[in-house]
This record gives C-alpha cells, sequence and structure tokens, in this order.
C-alpha cells in the first residue's frame, strides 16, 4: 500500500544519515515494510486506523524502531511469533515477525487485545571509514 511505502521510505531517509551500507538499508526497509503490513492487515480489519513510527538514533551506531498501532491487538502472541502462522488467510505467509526479528539485532512486540500491538527493534550498522 502507499502507507507502507511511505513509511518504509520515510525510516531509510532517516537512516540514511548513519551512511547505512546498502543491505543494512534493504534489512530495515524490509523489517519496517512487515511491521507497518501486520498493523494495516490485521490490527484494523474494519478500516483506517492509526499507526504510529518513531525513530531514534541511538549510541554505537543503533537505529531505534517503534512501530505502534491501537488496533485489535494480538490475542497469543506466542503462536502469533511462530513462523507460518497466519490470521491473515491464504494469501499471507505468516513469516512477517520471523523477517524482523532475522534483519534487526534485536526485536520484541508487546501486545494488549483491544488496545493494540507495539514492534520494538534495533538495528546496530556498521561503522563505514
Amino acid at each position: 500500500s502507499s502507507n507502507e511505502s511511505f513509511a518504509r521510505s520515510a525510516v531509510a531517509c532517516f537512516a540514511a544519515q548513519m551512511d547505512p551500507t546498502l543491505e543494512e538499508l534493504g534489512d530495515i526497509r524490509t523489517a519496517v515494510s512487515e511491521a507497518v503490513t501486520n498493523c494495516i492487515v490485521h490490527a484494523y480489519p474494519n478500516g483506517l486506523g492509526i499507526i504510529t513510527l518513531r525513530c531514534r538514533i541511538l549510541k554505537d551506531n543503533v537505529l531505534d524502531i517503534v512501530i505502534k498501532d491501537k488496533g485489535v491487538g494480538i490475542g497469543d502472541l506466542e503462536q502469533a511469533r511462530k513462523p507460518m502462522f497466519t490470521t491473515g488467510g491464504s494469501d499471507r505467509s505468516g513469516m512477517g515477525f520471523t523477517i524482523m526479528e532475522s534483519f534487526m539485532t534485536s526485536f520484541s512486540v508487546t501486545s494488549q487485545p483491544g488496545k493494540g500491538t507495539t514492534v520494538h527493534m534495533r538495528r546496530r550498522l556498521q561503522r563505514r571509514t
């Protein structure tokens, strides 16, 4: 969607000031895309909703990203984090959380049914000389 594309591009532009490699930038864009797509597909099944995205640069060249929604939340977070599990139908792969976790240095997700979900990701970038 255009919203997912906008979020991915905004984070990539913010991260660019850290001089990431193309591979690092691709990983960050993919992880953000997965997180925002989850919000769009799962958090607000009956229409539009707000997605909040926050980026910061931390010490030791770490990019800190938080993506939050105030949607329906996830009832069984442990089950939802299992590879191949999806509630989104046959067109969804169920790999979103797995992809986010594999591309980031650290990854966590918290959720409360009826209150929303927060994805917190960090990526330590290589220092280029």
